[in-house]
């Protein structure tokens, strides 16, 4: 068992107690920040004279050849060594001799892991932000080549007014520019580094740790070293984040199932991203939908999961810590890889855009317009209210539409109502009226499009 302590105990640790505490089958995956953090730890003690600069070359060298190996397969993550440090550190001193045990200098595992998630948090962050605005391009484009595609826009599940596509995937656009910039706000707020507070309480090296984080890519050093070992406080706001990501994904999901279903038809979903059922021949299931829609709950159990280790932990590192690993790996895995195959789903969504304009006039979705129709022609608005609500009953009673009625079965309700009614209530009236910031009106949402493109250009 390869352990970076042992001289204070006078046998070996219990093979099931090692195994327990042993968190390698999982941390190797920071091997990456592990090596370049021990990188900038061997320069750091060189240019503080702390180490030698002929001991600093060999150390690196070491470094940059285990790295090599790991990416090249030539060397493999086994049960021998505790965790990814006591990995990287007893493979060092194979290569290098006594020159590596020098590399622990000045540091602690406590400010070495805390460097490491830091590190790998942040290096994530970056790649889920970059899925974020390939998603956020795919509804982009969506949204340009359908301003002009009309449908029900829907409040407690019911028709209510009419809308656009454009409009409908616009409130989307919106959700996932707020997703990039709460992780971006995450990502500059844990960007202080903790490489050189120790177990807990610095040392009395003379460290240089602005020059290890400048060399990391920090904004500078943290500046308490108990803090610096036993935050946590950015895995939880990335993992908010990411729930909230997720959260936006399955609300998205939902509304393509439900439009994927026989009652709706409003898209066909592509074959790459739906299965069939092993009896009935003709389901063509929305699995991937699905399964995002599913795997929110596994992102918002990694959030409840750190926010409930790290309730109770009194200051500074405790090994309960340790388990801010594996769910913030997986959800982080979980999150890339739902909003990858959620943008290819939407990417190669046919839209049945004659579907969504009926079932728009078919669910009455005009009757505010026909209301406002009347307010326009002198009638107080609760009297046009009540007067649309006996048009609805009689179109329900006759099995069609407002736009179905004859000008006849309208004056019989109110003398009001003219030839004109008909291009009040029509589905482009409706829509290109509404013409204020926000609106679906195709004259404001070309205006909308034009800052979604200067938003997916700038950041």
């Amino acid at each position: 068992m390869a352990q970076l302590w042992g001289g204070r105990f006078t046998k070996e640790t219990d093979k099931l107690v090692y195994n327990f505490n042993a968190s390698l089958s999982f941390d190797s995956k920071l091997y990456k920040q592990d090596i370049t953090g021990s990188m900038a730890h061997a320069s750091m003690l060189a240019k503080q004279g702390i180490i030698e600069e002929q001991e600093k070359e060999e150390i690196l060298k070491g470094l940059k050849s285990i790295l090599e190996d790991i990416e090249n397969k030539k060397l493999e993550f086994t049960e021998e060594y505790e965790d990814i440090h006591s990995f990287v550190e007893a493979n060092l001193i194979d290569r290098c001799g006594d020159v590596g045990k020098k590399l622990h200098t000045g540091r602690s595992r406590n400010d070495q892991v805390a460097l490491d998630m830091k590190m790998y948090v942040r290096d994530e962050i970056g790649e889920i932000d970059l899925l974020l605005k390939e998603l956020l391009t795919s509804i982009y484009k969506i949204m340009s080549e359908n301003v002009h595609t009309y449908m029900p826009g829907f409040t407690h599940l019911q028709k209510a007014q009419p809308v656009t596509l454009a409009h409908h995937f616009g409130a989307y656009f919106e959700m996932f520019k707020r997703d990039r910039s709460r992780l971006a706000d995450a990502k500059k707020r844990l960007n202080l580094c903790p490489l050189g507070s120790g177990a807990l309480a610095g040392t009395t090296y003379p460290l240089d740790r602005a020059y290890t984080a400048e060399v990391l890519g920090f904004d500078g050093p943290t500046l308490n070293s108990m803090d610096s070992v036993a935050d946590r406080d950015y895995l939880i706001e990335t993992l908010s984040a990411l729930s909230t990501v997720m959260m936006h994904l399955s609300r998205f999901c939902e509304e393509i199932i439900m439009w994927n279903s026989n009652e709706y038809r409003f898209v066909e979903i592509d074959d790459g991203y739906s299965t069939g059922s092993s009896i009935m021949p003709q389901k063509k299931n929305p699995d991937i939908a699905e399964l995002v829609r599913g795997k929110t709950g596994r992102v918002y159990g990694a959030l409840m999961s750190i926010l409930t280790t790290m309730k109770g932990i009194p200051l500074a590192y405790n090994k309960d810590m340790q388990e801010d690993k594996e769910f913030t790996f997986d959800a982080i895995d979980t999150v890339k890889g739902c909003i990858a195959l959620f943008n290819g789903m939407i990417s190669t969504m046919v839209f049945n855009k004659d579907n969504m304009e009926k079932s728009a006039k078919n669910g009455f979705t005009n009757a505010t317009d026909a209301a406002d129709y009347l307010v326009n022609n002198g009638v107080p608005f609760r009297d046009a209210h009540g007067i649309v609500g006996r048009l609805v009953l009689h179109c329900i009673d006759k099995g069609i539409s407002l736009d179905e009625m004859s000008l006849e079965e309208y004056q019989e309700i109110s003398p009001v109502f003219k030839e004109d009614i008909y291009e009040a209530i029509s589905m482009k009236n409706c829509v290109e009226k509404r013409n204020t910031i926000g609106a679906p009106g195709a004259e404001v949402m070309t205006k909308v499009l034009a800052l979604h493109k200067k938003y997916l250009e700038e950041n």
